[in-house]
């Protein structure tokens, strides 16, 4: 949820009674918002407690955001000690399987051989990000329909199994769940985005289907959804 969003609800809950402490990710905007009492994080955006995997680290950061029910004023902002820089340009640097079966678009075979790995996380944390739309049963599949449209075919006829970009959510979910077994470490701030988008066999697959989509008649509605920000080059975005 964005600073101004958590804001706005925290003055709304202070309203009726219930006190509130917000985590922030900008400064600048919780300055201005003035929430009731807010810790801001010097954190990558989508870590608001930090390191994954490190509940030591995590419990740091509410520990610290519970005391300012301490404070005996509102409204208060707090910055946590600790700040974690964000590494994005740095792929995470994990082995892929071999290929197994040539017959298979490389993707399609590269998801297959990854499963064991995606398993092992799934187990070590409890559960899975994927399932919007498709099951890891299903990336598979899902991989085969949009190497259909790399290879041309419209994307109204390419039978994905549901809207594109949850589709695309589940499979970089699975990517990324599955990279946490391969790794050695805990992946700095979207190392294992830019691992996928720039060292898969998907993520190649997956900025084909994105130049075909930019050409796309009927252009496509959800365009900026295909490939983050993070990964495009300047010729890569989208002209209107």
């Amino acid at each position: 949820m964005c600073t101004r969003a958590v804001g706005t609800l925290a003055h709304v809950l202070e309203e009726a009674g219930l006190a509130t402490v917000s985590l922030v990710s900008n400064r600048a905007h919780a300055e201005r918002l003035h929430p009731p009492r807010a810790l801001y994080c010097d954190f990558p955006l989508g870590r608001p407690l930090g390191r994954p995997l490190d509940p030591a680290f995590q419990h740091r950061v509410l520990a610290a955001a519970f005391g300012l029910l301490r404070a005996p004023a509102t409204p208060v902002l707090a910055d946590f000690p600790e700040s974690i820089s964000d590494r994005a340009d740095e792929p995470l640097a994990c082995p892929l399987p071999p290929r197994s079966d040539p017959a298979l678009p490389p993707a399609v075979d590269e998801a297959r051989g990854l499963r064991p790995a995606w398993e092992r996380t799934r187990a070590r944390i409890g559960g899975s990000q994927v399932g919007r739309v498709v099951s890891a049963d299903a990336i598979p599949d899902a991989l085969a329909a949009l190497a259909r449209i790399a290879q041309g075919v419209p994307w109204t006829e390419a039978e994905l199994p549901g809207e594109l970009p949850a589709l695309l959510m589940d499979i970089r979910c699975y990517y990324e769940e599955a990279a946490l077994a391969l790794s050695d470490h805990v992946p700095e701030a979207r190392a294992a985005e830019s691992w996928l988008y720039r060292r898969t066999q998907t993520g190649a697959l997956i900025r084909a289907v994105y130049e075909r989509l930019r050409a796309a008649d009927p252009p496509f509605p959800g365009i900026y959804y295909v490939l983050p920000f993070s990964q495009q080059e300047p010729s890569d975005a989208p002209s209107f």
